[in-house]
């Protein structure tokens, strides 16, 4: 009996935290509102360092020596829509200042407001950028200073692609920047083509980033204490996937060189990340300078003989989690969906959320279908718990004798209890199966409902608007709370007092923290509570029947 006394208090300790976790989070800070804002450009120019004596400096180096920026005047920022993204490009070293994501409104409420992935104001900093340094490179003097035809750019119907060239006269030639955006898609090529027009060689070396400050994570839209990672991320021949938390850059710098990869920025749902050359080596860098983190990745040496014409550059992807197109754009790159360490659950849960989903069109019943399906895989499991609690409510009277006849000495009354539980083949941790080996695929669901860029304001129906947050009127938790109370009055109460109280007190803190999970997750619970007082029903009636 002490055994399962502690297994309770273990469970009512992680239900504390998870409290705690909930009400820290729910009226903790509030991130502020992620519509778009005018885009205030930056004149300041950020490139990697090769060594760590340069490293607090945000210009742009090759040899420690940092180069002080020169660029002046004012130039218009040119907007670039396509069907799924609308882009602003600041002329000014041709960064990245902002992208909104068209296809994913800001709120369920807002759906003509598109989510802000990149955006550049007194709000937040999150930018891409890229360049050219060294010896030659356009941006050896601070931000080049584009020139381009036109100030706004879409994509017209029936196009597949549209090329943007930002151009830059330079004392060997000229240097063009192109971006090259495809229909549907969120990944970006972007491609230098160095003219060298001059007698000489030309130099230089190809850098591309991205910069973000520490603000809170817009995207973010549960209320519970898990929350999705927020920080740099990697892969390597060591690690398929590398998180660079922002603690880990303000440590110290992180630098690493190997062939192919990718560079990236995660947050709830999206991602952002530079792809170079997969079959060329690459020196991967992240620093903390000026209250920024800034992660990356810079290229070998090129050289450009006279009078020839070269290209570089590098891909990046700016947009949702999707798994099947991440991975079609990196290797590893489909690992930014972070599962956690149950992964290898969530991701079945997830290919079943898709079939279903393919299958009905909703997502709420997808969660359901799911439901059912892994309620069959632990049938027997739960039957055998629920024949044993079934056994144990039959035994009732002969417990009741034995807590008579032993009022006043405990340690025989646990004796002939394990002897009584013995005769009759009862175990009395059986109560607690069906809760424990849920508990993966419980933790495994929650990660998926929360990681899943699929789900993101998700219907289900009638009041349910969004299956990734919390019940607005707190319906789902509080059918969940009935269900697991008529759950546990099936189930034969404990004989030691303290157990007793404790168990009637479950629905009530169960129903208490459930009140901030996302509707999905609360859903799955309460379909699975009434499959299982439908199967615990059955079971006790026909043990009760053939007493």
């Amino acid at each position: 009996m002490d055994i399962r006394r502690t297994v309770i208090f273990i469970g009512l300790a992680i239900s504390s935290y998870l409290m705690i976790l909930a009400w820290n989070d729910d009226y903790g800070q509030k991130p502020g509102s992620t519509a778009p804002m005018d885009v205030v450009l930056n004149t300041e120019s950020e490139a990697p360092v090769a060594s760590v004596a340069s490293a607090n400096s945000e210009h742009p180096t090759l040899d420690g020596q940092p180069v002080v920026a020169a660029v002046t005047g004012s130039t218009e920022p040119v907007r670039v829509r396509t069907d799924v993204l609308d882009i602003t490009i600041d002329p000014r070293g041709g960064e990245i200042v902002q992208a909104l994501l068209p296809a994913y409104p800001v709120a369920v409420d807002q759906k003509d407001t598109p989510f802000v992935l990149l955006e550049q104001n007194e709000r937040r900093t999150y930018v891409a950028q890229s360049g050219l340094i060294g010896r030659d490179g356009v941006d050896n003097n601070g931000a080049a200073r584009f020139v381009v035809d036109a100030t706004s750019y879409e994509l017209k119907d029936g196009a597949d692609s549209l090329s943007v060239v930002l151009k830059a006269e330079t004392a060997k030639g000229l240097v063009e920047k192109v971006f090259t955006f495809r229909r549907g898609d969120y990944l970006v090529d972007v491609t230098y083509r160095i003219h060298n027009t001059s007698s000489e060689d030309w130099q230089g070396v190809f850098f591309a980033q991205l910069k973000r400050d520490g603000s809170a994570d817009p995207s973010k839209s549960s209320s519970m204490g898990m929350n999705a990672y927020l920080g740099a991320a990697t892969t390597s021949k060591e690690n398929r996937y590398e998180k660079v938390t922002f603690k880990d850059l303000e440590e110290q710098p992180y630098k690493n060189q190997h062939e192919g990869g990718w560079a990236a920025m995660l947050q709830h749902y999206f991602v952002s990340a530079w792809v170079p050359d997969q079959s060329a080596s690459h020196t991967f860098n992240g620093r903390f300078v000026n209250g920024n983190y800034i992660f990356g990745f810079y290229d070998q040496p090129m050289t450009v003989a006279a009078g020839a014409t070269a290209e570089t550059g590098a891909s990046l992807y700016m947009g949702p989690k999707s798994q099947d197109r991440l991975a079609e754009v990196a290797e590893h790159l489909d690992l930014t969906v972070d599962y956690g360490w149950l992964w290898w659950i969530a991701q079945p849960l997830f290919a079943g959320l898709i079939f279903f989903h393919g299958l009905v069109g909703n997502w709420g019943v997808a969660i359901i279908l799911l439901t059912v399906c892994v309620k069959l895989l632990f049938f027997y499991p739960s039957a055998m718990s629920y024949r044993s609690m079934a056994n144990m409510r039959k035994v009732g009277p002969k417990m009741q004798e034995l807590k008579e006849k032993y009022a006043d000495n405990r340690e025989k009354l646990g004796q002939e209890m394990m002897a009584l539980y013995k005769r009759e083949k009862i175990n009395p941790l059986g109560g607690c199966l069906p809760m424990l080996i849920q508990m993966p695929v419980f933790i495994s669901l929650y990660w998926v409902l929360m990681e899943s860029v699929e789900l993101r304001q998700a219907p289900f129906a009638l009041w349910i608007k969004d299956m990734s947050v919390m019940d607005p009127y707190f319906i789902l938790p509080l059918i969940m709370g009935a269900s697991m109370f008529i759950q546990m009055k099936l189930n034969p109460a404990p004989p030691d007092p303290m157990q007793a109280r404790v168990m009637q007190l479950m629905p009530i803190m169960f129903t208490v923290f459930f009140l901030w999970f996302p509707a999905g997750l609360v859903l799955y619970w309460v379909c699975n509570n009434i499959l299982s007082i439908a199967q615990q029903y059955v079971i006790t009636k026909q043990i009760e029947k053939g007493a």
